[in-house]
């Protein structure tokens, strides 16, 4: 809504003979909007359970442009968290209590939805977190520089074909980069929650680097243009991490 420097308000005022009279006054209003402030994503807690969230390492503004203030704090105080308190949940009171996250999604097959969507929501989302920063973009160096190359034959080609997989994703889902157990990198996409730690995925490996592509992660700021999501994802990512993450990859 667009701001008036001046509001124009009737006020009565008596006359000496005590007639009333209307005049116009001019009441100046504030330049610009104001609009609330944002909460800090340090004020956000899980309910008590095994996991926590993953503190996010820069404030909801920082990845703006390329991904808004409000998305942010909407996607990481709401959907987060509610991913993470309904894992603890769901885990509550069994076996899974001890495990890691990565070796619950070992065990999250499609019988049991409830965990399999939770678990994941919670890596998934945690991994999203850390591979984004406000100092982003560009192009990986090091290592994965030269595994791109070697198994796309560029980055633009790798670049491409994510975007592409990306774009394709038909309703809700994420697109990962993973390392196989053979050392190799792959493209792939999953519905909902799932990722390539879990069984029963058309493609299985180590997950390095992940976009979510549902529409909360994007609408309120790119509406039905995907695409243009997913080019200014590129914008925020922080391939020394990504690059930390396939060095770990390739150890195991």
């Amino acid at each position: 809504m667009k701001s008036f420097t001046r509001a124009v308000i009737l006020a009565v005022i008596l006359s000496s003979c005590n007639e009333k009279k209307l005049i116009e006054v001019e009441v100046p209003l504030p330049e610009k909007e104001v609009k609330a402030a944002l909460s800090s994503p340090d004020d956000v807690r899980a309910e008590p359970g095994t996991f926590e969230l993953a503190k996010l390492p820069y404030a909801y503004n920082a990845l703006s442009p390329s991904i808004d203030a409000s998305t942010m704090e909407n996607h990481y105080s709401k959907h987060y968290l509610t991913y993470t308190n309904n894992l603890n949940k769901a885990i509550k009171g069994t076996e899974m209590e001890q495990l890691t996250i990565e070796e619950i999604l070992k065990k999250a097959s499609s019988a049991d939805e409830n965990l399999r969507n939770n678990a994941g929501g919670y890596y998934n989302h945690s991994l999203f977190w850390e591979i984004m920063g406000p100092k982003g973009g560009g192009q990986p160096k090091d290592t994965l520089a030269l595994a791109i190359s070697r198994d796309f034959g560029s980055f633009e080609n790798f670049k491409n074909e994510f975007s592409n997989q990306a774009t394709a994703v038909f309703g809700s889902g994420w697109t990962w980069l993973s390392v196989d157990k053979a050392g190799k990198l792959q493209i792939s996409t999953t519905p909902n929650q799932d990722n390539p730690l879990m069984p029963g995925v058309s493609v299985s490996g180590t997950p390095i680097l992940a976009l979510d592509v549902w529409e909360h992660a994007y609408y309120l700021q790119y509406q039905y243009r995907r695409r243009n999501y997913i080019n200014a994802f590129f914008e925020v990512i922080n391939w020394q991490k990504v690059n930390e993450k396939y060095e770990e990859a390739i150890k195991k």
